[in-house]
């Protein structure tokens, strides 16, 4: 009987002693989260202010809640005398693992950020990295969506866009189109070039400034290559490319112009 009473004079005494922390405790984690919800809109309107796109703010500021929120359950939990040492180890241990499994995915989240601040580009832009050409159609934290010209849907890690060289042919409004033609040595340039820059005129593609580049580039063993530089807008690439070898082809057999068989003969490219 005097151990019962013995108990219940502990437990009340526990209870007096406990209850005014778990109220102080409750009362704290009340606030904290009322606070969190305050500060998102400080913290979304400040990382607007900075420039950040609609994309990544959402995810900052769960990141900074994330972190907010263990700052409360460590003031919560010193407030209920837990001991934290053994949290703080575990949480660090687990964040040393999380960050060695997410080695790539943490990199491609920086690039990310990279790309989305300093905006390299932007949605809607015609890109080329390590020989992709295509259309910017979405830019996420961990990866870019380019389109290509065939219709391609090309997932590119955000970390390869900030590491490899990125050419933006919208950054300027348009791209120089490098076209070579290998004729004989035998043909007049100045008739070459007549003829190629009538076979340019009905291509309403070509923009008429910067105006376009007629020259010979090369002398290959058999033939001389002259190269046709016209400047067109990126969307306008592979239309014109086709209407450009197309009309100068013709225009070759009208005039009875001999193309020769020769390495590089008639390709187009993008030029820097």
């Amino acid at each position: 009987m005097n151990k019962i009473k013995e108990y219940i004079s502990n437990f009340s005494n526990d209870i007096l002693f406990y209850l005014p922390k778990i109220a102080l405790a409750i009362v704290i984690f009340w606030i904290g989260l009322k606070t969190i919800k305050k500060l998102d809109g400080l913290f979304n309107k400040l990382l607007e202010k900075m420039g950040l796109s609609s994309t990544i703010r959402p995810f900052l500021v769960s990141i900074i809640d994330f972190l907010l929120y263990i700052v409360i359950f460590f003031v919560v939990a010193g407030v209920l005398g837990i001991n934290l040492s053994i949290f703080a180890s575990i949480i660090a241990a687990s964040v040393f693992a999380i960050g060695m499994s997410l080695q790539g995915s943490l990199s491609n989240f920086a690039s990310g950020i990279l790309v989305l601040s300093l905006k390299p580009y932007k949605s809607e832009d015609f890109i080329q990295i390590d020989d992709k050409f295509g259309k910017v159609e979405k830019i996420d934290v961990f990866s870019t969506t380019v389109v290509t010209p065939g219709n391609k849907t090309l997932i590119i890690p955000n970390s390869k866009m900030t590491t490899e060289i990125l050419t933006n042919y919208s950054k300027k409004g348009n791209i120089l189109l490098d076209v070579q033609v290998a004729v004989p040595y035998e043909e007049s340039f100045p008739k070459i070039k007549k003829i190629i820059e009538e076979a340019l005129v009905d291509i309403p593609e070509i923009l008429k400034e910067p105006k376009t580049q007629i020259g010979i580039t090369k002398f290959e063993s058999h033939s001389v290559v002259v190269s046709v530089w016209p400047y067109i807008k990126p969307e306008d690439f592979w239309e014109t490319t086709f209407k450009v070898h197309e009309n100068i082809k013709n225009k070759f057999y009208e005039n009875g112009i001999k193309v020769a068989y020769a390495e590089g003969f008639s390709h187009g490219h993008f030029g820097a």
